[in-house]
């Protein structure tokens, strides 16, 4: 998340953050008159642990991950601007990515990589549904090598590496397992949820948002979004982030399939108050006004009280799209999120009336961006 910092205006920010860097392990500022991709420090090559597969990892991708300095960024609360920071990686020669929400509103977005070189920066596109964000620098050190998103989805078991900045402590690594895949999670503070991402119980904080989470061999799996309970992260994952990063550094942005329904996951509660012979699928709970859906599937005519909970009665199920099991509610975001783009046209299996029938629905494009 983003870690913000306050002062009054950019400079105090940077001499706030100079003289905490002492404390808070924050790389030191650039000085007066220094020349961009100036490098203050050389990294221990020597003081590594031997025979450690996680420091010969760190060693190859700890270069290619910069700290994030967001500048302008005003404090919800006092209203005061500041210093807001985060993690990012090299994804290509010239361009870095990172959280969308990292970013946002910041006036100027400096870099600095781990050998203390560091870079201004240009942002090139932002996409809050995914919350990624495309930053083109100025300068890349010569031991920079962009990252390689993995292109074998993560599973759960496998160990990863979480390599970022967090609390503003540069250059940190830590270690855990894949917790989770296919999640769907609320954005924090906003009433929309990001598709597809990794769990992980790699300990990530403020700070750690827009690094890599990476396996054994590397490779990014994920962008860490260090939003989460006690013991859990998440990460957008490697497949959408291959998605959505090609659109905005083309475009700027990136549209997001839409079908315009309000949904459920079916549940023992939901299969029995509507007759369904198992509890699989998502019902439709409302369709939302001029949206794609509309006249097309049917939403719940009433509910059901269980235990003091409304259960939706009547809407149609779906159970499959273009002959993909959909079982619940994250396996339609992560099929919509990578499988589908605006105007293509889906045939949805649903369960409507106690007979299953098929229905053609071509997807709109997600407001809110």
């Amino acid at each position: 998340m983003n870690d913000f910092r306050p002062g009054r205006r950019r400079v105090l920010a940077i001499t706030a953050a100079g003289i905490g860097s002492a404390l808070a392990g924050c790389s030191e500022p650039r000085r007066d008159g220094q020349v961009e991709g100036g490098s203050s420090y050389e990294i221990d090559r020597e003081n590594l642990a031997e025979g450690s597969a996680f420091t010969d990892i760190y060693d190859g991708v700890i270069e290619s991950v910069t700290q994030v300095r967001v500048f302008g960024v005003e404090d919800p609360l006092t209203e005061e601007e500041g210093q807001g920071q985060g993690s990012g990686f090299l994804y290509d020669e010239n361009h870095v990515v990172t959280n969308e929400h990292v970013v946002a509103g910041g006036e100027e977005i400096d870099l600095q990589y781990i050998t203390g070189d560091w870079t201004s920066t240009r942002l090139v596109g932002t996409d809050r549904l995914s919350d990624l964000a495309v930053l083109e620098v100025e300068h890349v050190p010569d031991g920079a090598t962009p990252l390689t998103l993995a292109d074998q989805r993560p599973v759960v078991g496998q160990q990863v590496l979480a390599i970022g900045n967090p609390l503003g402590l540069e250059g940190s690594m830590s270690s855990g397992i894949v917790s989770g895949v296919d999640r769907t999670i609320q954005a924090p503070g906003r009433s929309f949820s990001f598709p597809n991402v990794v769990q992980t119980d790699a300990a990530v904080n403020p700070g750690n948002s827009g690094g890599p989470l990476v396996d054994l061999e590397g490779n990014v799996i994920g962008v860490v979004h260090a939003g989460g309970a006690n013991n859990i992260g998440f990460a957008i994952s490697a497949a959408l982030t291959d998605r959505v990063v090609p659109a905005l550094l083309e475009d700027g942005e990136f549209g997001h399939s839409f079908m315009g329904i309000q949904l459920a996951s079916v549940d023992r509660l939901i299969a029995e108050e509507n007759d369904l012979p198992e509890a699989t699928g998502v019902i439709v709970t409302d369709t939302i006004p001029d949206g794609p859906a509309e006249d097309i599937l049917e939403g719940a005519e009433t509910t059901a009280d269980r235990g003091n909970e409304p259960i939706p009665v009547g809407g149609d199920v779906i159970v499959a799209m273009d002959g993909e099991p959909i079982p619940d509610r994250h396996a339609l975001s992560t099929f919509l999120a990578l499988e589908t783009m605006p105007g293509d046209t889906i045939e949805l299996a649903i369960r409507r009336d106690g007979e299953e029938i098929r229905e053609s629905l071509t997807l709109g494009t997600r407001p809110g961006n």
